[in-house]
């Protein structure tokens, strides 16, 4: 890909400065517990669904509940947008601020949110007003914290360092698959559905102002400000990242959001929805799910790491191309196993080659999609590509397949929809450039 972050005004100590790596612990805190609000929703969906979506059927009221996950999904191209933008004026640093703090507002109300027994059509109303806020604060958070990642790392390391964007979310899996685990093991099933599952929303605000803290303590990037210091302020006010995307970019565009289906699909697919989806269309407990959900985030948190590593050496656009092949040909035969086979070792099994098969592409990805834009509008190029690709391919991912799940295609479901999200990834992924140490 084109080296499109290299500036020599930016200052030399930036290869060793420690700053980096606070960026790295700072950043990965604040997404993952973005991304542990988005996960416990999915793994609590089920309660959520009877307490604030009765329909008297168990299908329609989870399939209720996952569109109101989607629905946050329709507003995060506005915060991609509006947040992007915000980053590209005023700063990576004020941006991720900013997304941490609404995001642990819609967590909030999902949190305290009284039921529908007790206020009628009010509860889902204030359910759908949480997952908004959640969603807005999403939309600016992948191309915000991606930005600051790869700006702050040293050269011949921003596959590296940018993969923690997606280590830092199988983090926040691991959490909530451990929070999920207590929550199930402690409580009864009545317990539950009248209260616990309030719990992980709970903790997650209890550990939201560490990642505050950590954000306002941060420098900005030395990319960031380089570009700043070339433009008096008047300039840098005028600036119309949005405008340039639309005139200039457009192609850029383009590639980013076909190569962010993949990004976009496999996640929430394979990742998000997997506990659920076993537990349908397979019969395991939630126990079992959960502790499946457990050992697979922890070998996907280590694999992008080691996928960002890798990209490094032998450039982004390869190692997209092996990893986004070998999904697109593991991932029928593994789920047909699952579906003859429905242990817990096989279950354990299939879910680890799951996660590492995603954490070679994702692990990639935030690198690989900032070399498609400059610095000056990085995070809102990227904020929009990777936005409009969830909000069509992930967000209402689950929802899909529950209905999918009930059709011919029946425990195959998932595999089919993130093959085609691979298949348009491959032409986005041969149609970029290619980088093998620069970003």
């Amino acid at each position: 890909m084109t080296d499109v972050t290299h500036n020599p005004t930016i200052p030399s100590y930036t290869k060793h400065n420690s700053n980096a790596k606070k960026a790295v612990a700072a950043a990965s805190i604040g997404n993952a517990l973005e991304w542990y609000d988005f996960t416990i929703y999915a793994l609590f969906a089920v309660y959520i669904a009877k307490n604030f979506f009765p329909g008297g059927n168990d299908t329609v009221e989870l399939i209720k509940s996952f569109l109101a996950f989607g629905l946050g999904f329709l507003i995060r191209p506005l915060g991609a947008v509006v947040l992007g933008v915000y980053a590209d004026k005023a700063g990576r640093k004020a941006a991720l601020f900013l997304t941490i703090m609404i995001m642990a507002a819609g967590t909030l109300l999902i949190a305290i949110a009284p039921t529908y027994a007790a206020i009628g059509i009010g509860a889902p109303m204030i359910i759908l007003a949480g997952r908004v806020l959640q969603g807005f604060s999403a939309g600016g958070e992948v191309g915000s914290a991606a930005a600051f990642l790869v700006e702050h790392a040293p050269e011949g390391q921003k596959g590296k360092y940018a993969a923690w964007l997606q280590a830092s979310m199988a983090f926040s899996n691991i959490i909530g698959a451990f929070v999920a685990l207590g929550v199930t093991s402690l409580l009864t099933e009545d317990q539950i559905g009248d209260w616990g599952w309030r719990i992980p929303f709970i903790l997650g605000l209890l550990i939201a102002p560490v990642g505050l803290w950590m954000r306002r303590s941060l420098d900005e990037t030395p990319h960031f400000k380089a570009k700043f210091d070339e433009k008096p302020e008047a300039a840098h006010k005028e600036h119309a990242p949005l405008k340039e995307i639309f005139t200039t970019y457009r192609g850029a565009l383009l590639k980013g959001t076909a190569f962010s289906v993949l990004w976009a699909a496999s996640v929430y697919v394979m990742v998000i929805y997997m506990p659920v989806y076993v537990q349908r269309a397979f019969g395991f407990t939630g126990t079992q799910a959960f502790i499946s959900a457990l050992i697979s985030n922890i070998l996907m948190a280590i694999a992008c790491i080691a996928a960002g590593a890798v990209s490094d050496k032998i450039g982004r656009r390869l190692t997209l191309a092996i990893t986004t092949t070998v999904l697109l040909i593991a991932i029928h035969p593994l789920l047909w196993w699952l579906h003859h086979s429905p242990t817990l070792g096989t279950l354990i099994t299939v879910q680890s080659c799951f996660c590492v098969m995603v954490a070679g592409v994702v692990g990639v990805a935030p690198s690989a999609l900032s070399e498609v834009f400059p610095t000056h509008i990085r995070s809102t190029g990227m904020s929009l590509a990777y936005n409009i690709s969830t909000t069509i391919f992930g967000g209402f991912a689950p929802a899909a397949l529950t209905w999918l799940g009930t059709t011919s295609l029946g425990y195959s479901a998932p595999a089919w929809y993130v093959s085609i999200a691979a298949v348009i990834a491959l032409f986005a992924i041969f149609q970029m450039g290619d980088n093998k140490k620069t970003a």
